[in-house]
């Protein structure tokens, strides 16, 4: 805790708004996507999704591979603990879907399914494009399924399975717009699956990275993934670390409050 306040302290003091970014492509992102305030009509659609969660009492077994809850500590839990606690919050669901649909990703790439309530904003905004979500737990992999029927989400292809095993073989012959990492908060894991996917991506590919200040190791899988060779710019909003691999663009890191 005391790690994570020390760093939102810090990202304050370099934080900025619009009027700090000289970028075009960074400004245009912020204004038009990060700060667009117009209400979505997939908006509803997800806060009943949300909604079916927060009802529903049934406990399952978690099996999980990557640093756990902070927030839920016993392996039994009910479904509306984990959409409550563990789940993306409203705000970052909708700017998910901003995301997506602003960056045109067609092609997306999940890694960490929970129950489903961030595929369902990378579905909604857009029923056309093609998602691969990856779960290690089959139990809220089911919960997710279930869900998906239940809201008509027929673009969501969900692959159960430890992520060393599945996410080889779903980067194999395939190319992603869009990749989400929020399957396992730990340092070497998600360097090792940012590596992975580094050559299945075009230019206008983005990575997004949940939770980049859960802990001293992932602010340092942070700091090794901006600076990769590979990743020309950089944005980090605290809760979350976008990346983008434009060859066009010079390298630059931004710190943005959304």
């Amino acid at each position: 805790m005391f790690f994570q306040l020390k760093s939102y302290l810090n990202f304050l003091l370099k934080s900025t708004n619009t009027h700090g970014i000289h970028s075009p492509f960074v400004y245009s992102l912020a204004t038009q996507c990060f700060y667009d305030k117009t209400p979505k009509k997939w908006y509803k659609q997800l806060l009943n999704y949300r909604k079916s969660l927060l009802n529903n009492t049934t406990i399952i077994s978690i099996e999980d591979f990557g640093a756990g809850s902070k927030s839920l500590q016993s392996n039994q839990r009910k479904v509306l603990n984990i959409a409550k606690n563990a789940g993306i919050t409203n705000k970052r669901a909708q700017l998910l879907g901003r995301l997506t649909n602003y960056l045109k990703a067609e092609h997306i790439l999940e890694i960490g399914t929970s129950v489903g309530l961030a595929t369902a904003s990378l579905s909604l905004v857009n029923p056309k494009s093609s998602i691969i979500s990856l779960e290690g737990c089959n139990n809220t992999a089911t919960i997710a399924k279930d869900n998906f029927e239940k809201f008509n989400l027929k673009n969501i292809k969900i692959i159960v399975g430890h992520f060393n095993t599945t996410l080889p073989s779903v980067l194999a012959n395939n190319t992603f717009d869009l990749v989400f990492f929020d399957g396992n908060h730990q340092k070497q894991p998600t360097i090792d699956y940012f590596k992975q996917c580094l050559s299945h991506t075009n230019n206008n590919s983005v990575f997004i990275f949940d939770d980049i200040y859960w802990s001293k190791g992932m602010s340092e899988a942070w700091c090794y993934i901006k600076n990769h060779p590979k990743v020309t710019v950089s944005i980090d909003t605290f809760y979350w670390g976008i990346v983008f691999f434009r060859k066009e663009q010079e390298k630059e890191h931004f710190v943005v409050r959304v």
